[in-house]
């Protein structure tokens, strides 16, 4: 296979060469999936406000009825396609943070994203990710394969600026191409030598993560069920720290109603397609899940069956370590802003500052360029 097509084809690579491809220690940072839930999704109909009276008088239309809910519990009502995870809510391992964003909030897709990405103030701009900070300040991320692995999507995201990240749209087919260019080793001088160098670390890196665990688990079928079948195979092998996974369609200016409830059915299958291989693999305990969105949407609908950009919304986090329950404050529907968006209750930059703190035993300041106080989300 010619070296072009195995990197313009097979992964995306940060620009800096990789290094250390050391076997993890023991002491090595217990594993981070995120799961970005692309395009800004709509908390209000994920997780249902107390306030039901104003919910639906705001949402005339795009409001759930009740065939469309499921009650988890008696202060928490959610969309019925995250029915499948019940059996999370019930063993405690189900965190539901509500409220999430952060403050002078920004409405475009790429700046908000940008800002979740690189733990930016709104009208602060930085080039590097948070987890690539992260891995510049922790030495213990020199001993993986690489720093993290991006699944499903061609950006690096909180990855980007500088970190020894893969971004694969297809683990396999990496894995295999990464075999055909090892194969391909020719003798080069100069920059030529220097681009084979990063390619054999590349393809160093495909022979480490290569997702080759059989699960006897189901996973759900569909391009999600794919993405969260490899990112478990690649978070068996015990090689990176950090996995991301994205979803796609939350921009749900029109149709929302079919939309997001087809999308919120292949989120929740995922998640306990991804608990059960986990539990499997023996890494369910050592495993935070993290979902992230760039936005909410607005409180009111819109004129086409959908909602727009909106700030604050509803998260969740899962793991056999998660301490489960309600986290920040109902929507306030009755303290909306002059543009009819929600004010947040949790600033973003807490839920990486739990991460750093108590999932890593980092110091967050180092990475946050400020102090943001843990969340009680994990078990002591």
């Amino acid at each position: 296979m010619h070296r072009r097509r195995f990197l313009a084809g097979a992964a995306a690579v940060s620009a800096g060469t990789f290094s250390g491809w050391a076997r993890a220690e023991s002491t090595a940072p217990r594993l981070l999936i995120l799961l970005e839930l692309r395009g800004g999704n709509d908390g209000l109909n994920t997780v249902l406000p107390a306030d039901l009276g104003r919910y639906h008088d705001l949402r005339p239309r795009v409001a759930l009825g009740d065939e469309a809910v499921v009650r988890l519990a008696p202060a928490l009502t959610m969309h019925a396609s995250l029915a499948p995870l019940q059996p999370l809510w019930d063993a405690g391992e189900l965190a539901v943070l509500q409220g999430v964003g952060y403050p002078q909030p920004n409405l475009s897709h790429f700046r908000s994203i940008e800002i979740w990405d690189t733990a930016s103030d709104s009208a602060q701009t930085l080039m590097q990710g948070w987890l690539t900070r992260v891995a510049a300040l922790d030495a213990r991320f020199g001993a993986f394969a690489a720093d993290g692995v991006i699944v499903g999507a061609p950006d690096l995201g909180p990855l980007a600026g500088g970190a020894r990240a893969v971004a694969v749209a297809d683990p396999a087919r990496f894995a295999r191409a990464a075999r055909l260019a090892q194969a391909e080793a020719a003798l080069a001088r100069g920059a030529m030598a220097h681009l084979l160098r990063v390619e054999a670390d590349i393809v160093r890196a495909g022979a480490e993560i290569r997702p080759d665990m059989h699960f006897s688990t189901a996973f759900p079928r569909g391009p999600f069920g794919l993405a969260v079948q490899h990112a478990a195979g690649i978070a068996a092998t015990r090689k990176v720290p950090v996995l991301r996974v994205t979803l796609g369609g939350f921009d749900t200016h029109a149709a929302q109603l079919p939309r997001q409830a087809e999308l919120l059915r292949q989120l929740a299958e995922g998640i306990v397609a991804l608990r059960a291989a986990l539990v499997e693999a023996g890494l369910w305990q050592q495993t935070l899940l993290l979902t992230y969105s760039e936005f909410g949407r607005r409180p009111r609908e819109n004129g086409t069956g959908g909602t727009d950009h909106g700030t604050a919304s509803v998260q969740f986090a899962c793991g056999g370590a998660v301490r489960g329950g309600l986290l920040g404050e109902p929507p306030a529907l009755d303290r909306l802003d002059r543009d009819g968006n929600l004010p947040h209750a949790i600033d973003f930059r807490a839920v990486y500052a739990t991460v750093l703190e108590r999932w890593w035993q980092l110091d967050s300041p180092r990475v946050l360029g400020g102090r943001f106080a843990p969340l009680p989300l994990l078990r002591a």
